[in-house]
């Protein structure tokens, strides 16, 4: 049994070590940043293609997009204890590193009682996956690493940033 929100600081356990939904009803909305980021490393012919746009199946970048975008919408239907945010803005960045590891960057905004690190961290990793599937038939040894939460800011705990 997970040990007790009292004795731990983990909010979704109740005192009685069940998970649980945070009760945020008391806590004034106010604005909230988070940004995320993460890697897929595939080989150049693959990159090469990327920054072409020759993959048969289109444009890899912008249906990408797209999907760490929805993500983000969907994140509380994806992660269970997850709140329902109403996202105000999310900015959605690619660049390549070198030859062969893209980065992918996304920044929510919200304007509420709780934060959207967990939606910054879902997108960038839908994000990736869609990359992965678009350019799958021609390399299936891509690997998705590194998705992290880099800053934050908002909220009780204010700004944190990664070192």
């Amino acid at each position: 049994m997970p040990e007790h929100r009292q004795d731990s600081g983990l909010t979704h356990f109740d005192a009685q070590g069940q998970a649980h939904m945070v009760d945020v009803t008391g806590k004034a909305a106010n604005p909230r940043v988070a940004t995320a980021e993460g890697r897929i490393t595939m080989a150049p012919k693959t990159a090469d293609a990327i920054r072409a746009g020759s993959l048969r199946k289109g444009d890899v970048l912008g249906v990408a997009r797209l999907a760490a975008i929805q993500a983000a919408k969907r994140t509380a239907d994806l992660i269970p204890l997850c709140h329902q945010v109403p996202i105000s803005g999310l900015d959605v960045t690619w660049d390549f590193l070198d030859d062969t590891c893209l980065r992918c960057v996304v920044t929510v905004r919200t304007h509420y009682v709780t934060g959207v690190e967990m939606e910054a961290l879902t997108a960038v990793g839908i994000g990736l996956l869609a990359v992965y599937d678009m350019c799958k038939a021609i390399d299936r040894g891509m690997v998705i690493d590194g998705v992290r939460l880099v800053h934050k800011e908002g909220g009780r705990s204010g700004t944190w940033d990664r070192a």
